[in-house]
């Protein structure tokens, strides 16, 4: 019977653990995977991306490229190790609302399309929208509730709260240094 209940507290949302915890998961998937993105685009050379961006007609495909990049690598980063999340997310649902609507919105929602399977593999067509919405659904999600536990934004928090317990801890009542004593005898009345 124990281990009945026990299942049935996994089964029902949420399992049995601090709630906050669920930002670990998706701080390492959101924050590792933008990461990679970044790394990729300087791994087969910037220049490639931005003449990608210039074909597509984007403005100043120079200066949007790198910073696309840098938004990547750096906002990953912030959003992997939980520093800054609502400020770093400002930027990064930019860069996938762009990709969104220049790349992504024309084939549709969908990012797994099988064309084909032969000898050589699966072929896949052009991913839709649908990832760049998962990103910024998980982006969102961490503003909301936080970066969690192992996080700098939860270091950061945990060291406020700390600072105001000991502030408040320090106050004293009114009257405390106006040099009023009260005797035994008035607490009394």
């Amino acid at each position: 019977m124990k281990d009945i209940s026990f299942l049935g507290r996994l089964g029902i949302a949420p399992i049995p653990l601090p709630t906050s915890w669920y930002a670990i998961p998706l701080r390492l998937i959101v924050g590792f995977g933008f990461i990679e993105h970044g790394y990729a685009k300087l791994a087969r050379g910037a220049d490639g991306f931005i003449a990608i961006l210039h074909a597509i007609g984007t403005p100043f495909p120079d200066l949007l490229g790198w910073a696309t990049i840098m938004v990547e690598i750096v906002g990953g980063s912030m959003i992997l190790i939980g520093a800054f999340v609502p400020l770093a997310t400002v930027p990064m649902t930019m860069v996938l609302l762009v990709a969104i609507f220049t790349v992504h919105l024309p084939n549709g929602f969908s990012s797994i399309k099988l064309l084909s399977y032969d000898a050589m593999g699966a072929h896949f067509g052009q991913p839709g929208y649908e990832t760049d919405l998962l990103y910024i659904a998980g982006l969102l999600a961490l503003c909301v509730g936080g970066a969690g536990p192992l996080s700098l934004d939860g270091y950061l928090t945990a060291r406020k709260m700390t600072r105001r317990r000991v502030d408040h801890s320090r106050a004293q009542p009114i009257g405390a240094h106006s040099g009023l004593r009260l005797r035994a005898s008035d607490s009394r009345r």
